[in-house]
């Protein structure tokens, strides 16, 4: 079943975001799914941006499972670029359409 994910930066900017783009993709950029590491296969849409205090970051991913082959990955950059704290909310996907 498809998950959505959503993490709440409070403090963190565009800047912060980028890093952490930049350390996941090897400075490569992130276009299309392909330009994460192969633990983000299960990623179906990504949508970041700011949000009042601080920087919003909205997933859907296929499953739960896929979601955490990813946040294994992700867990120690986010945790370097000082939001180690911050929980995900994950919520069940009731429809998911891609254009």
């Amino acid at each position: 079943m498809a998950i959505i994910v959503t993490f709440e930066l409070e403090g963190a900017t565009q800047d912060v975001y980028d890093a952490c783009i930049d350390r996941l993709t090897g400075g490569r950029g992130f276009s299309a799914v392909a330009d994460l590491p192969k633990e983000a296969a299960g990623l179906i849409a990504h949508v970041s941006g700011p949000v009042e205090g601080g920087w919003r970051v909205t997933d859907v991913w296929e499953s739960a499972e896929a979601f955490e082959s990813f946040a294994a990955v992700l867990a120690p950059i986010v945790s370097d670029l000082g939001f180690g704290h911050v929980q995900p909310q994950v919520t069940p996907a009731h429809n998911v359409v891609i254009h």
